[in-house]
């Protein structure tokens, strides 16, 4: 498949917001606003994710994530653990790699995945 060009990549963007008005919810798939929208978004896509990739979170963003989407603290965190907030505060930081034993109970409190934790 040919690449993307900043040039196709800026209309189908200006074509995006001129189509926003006309889908919604309530319209149907196979409307000719919906298929062209449907276009033009894969345009959007296909260059955003050549030129602009997203990095995946590093361990300390996903705890502190975690942590605010928890509401909870790094030192409840710690005590959960038993650990020691400031170590909580070293993996945030990428100061400090967590042991096997803690990594599974960032998962286990935290409700992450080994994989996410493991960085995969």
């Amino acid at each position: 498949m040919a690449e993307i060009t900043k040039v196709q990549y800026e209309y189908a963007l200006e074509r995006i917001e001129e189509l926003l008005p006309f889908v919604g919810n309530d319209v149907p798939m196979d409307d000719k606003h919906m298929i062209e929208m449907d276009i033009v978004s894969d345009i959007v896509y296909r260059y955003e994710k050549a030129h602009y990739p997203i990095a995946k979170p590093t361990l300390g963003e996903l705890i502190a994530d975690a942590l605010d989407t928890m509401g909870m603290t790094a030192k409840e965190l710690a005590k959960q653990l038993g650990t020691s907030a400031p170590r909580i505060s070293a993996y945030i930081h990428g100061k400090s790699e967590p042991s096997l034993k803690i990594a599974r109970g960032l998962c286990d409190i935290l409700h992450l995945t080994p994989a996410q934790v493991l960085g995969y």
